[in-house]
């Protein structure tokens, strides 16, 4: 009898977990932030980074696959280091920031590659322009915080656009078309 309550048990546990819903996650906008880089006329590679981020993850942990993400931040949060940079940046020669305030991905579809790993296509809107790419990502740790005492995740991921793609091609090719661009994020379930 003792076997038949452990083996129940043990099946409905089994059953829950692969009914389980997504869990909504939102984003930690104190650790998150997006870091971009270009070659600069062959002689040095310059670095900008974003900041600000609002957001969810709706993380299946059951069915990766079946997860997405959302994420959005404001386009003036750009910091390249040098005021005169990134005033530039942000007018209409590049981010046109007054006419396009925000930056967005949004997910359409999750491809799983390894154990902690996957690509996430989605569309990522900037300058008011929509493309769909494709974010390497790998969860780098889930657990409790052990700080803030509760569940909490996080995420890096890479990706390559160019900018021209978002009516941003300005001085190409001698700065470089292509951007690397590096994500890193945390996210704790929404209360």
């Amino acid at each position: 009898m003792k076997n038949l309550l452990l083996s129940t048990a043990v099946l409905l546990g089994a059953a829950a977990a692969a009914n389980a819903e997504p869990v909504k996650y939102v984003l930690d906008p104190s650790h998150s932030q997006i870091v971009f880089s270009y070659e600069h006329l062959g002689y040095s590679t310059t670095t900008g980074m974003f900041s600000g981020f609002d957001g969810e993850i709706m993380f299946d942990e059951a069915d990766p696959a079946a997860s997405s993400v959302s994420v959005s931040f404001p386009t003036d949060s750009l910091y390249t280091g040098w005021a005169e940079r990134t005033a530039h940046f942000l007018t209409g020669d590049f981010f046109g920031a007054e006419e396009n305030p925000t930056i967005s991905f949004v997910s359409t579809g999750i491809t799983v590659t390894d154990e902690d790993e996957a690509d996430i296509t989605g569309d990522l809107t900037i300058n008011g322009i929509t493309k769909s790419v494709v974010i390497e990502a790998e969860m780098t740790q889930k657990g409790d915080h052990p700080m803030a005492n509760k569940p909490w995740v996080g995420f890096d991921g890479d990706l390559t656009v160019l900018r021209s793609d978002f009516d941003m091609g300005q001085f190409a090719p001698y700065v470089s078309d292509e951007v690397e661009i590096e994500i890193s994020i945390e996210a704790t379930p929404a209360e």
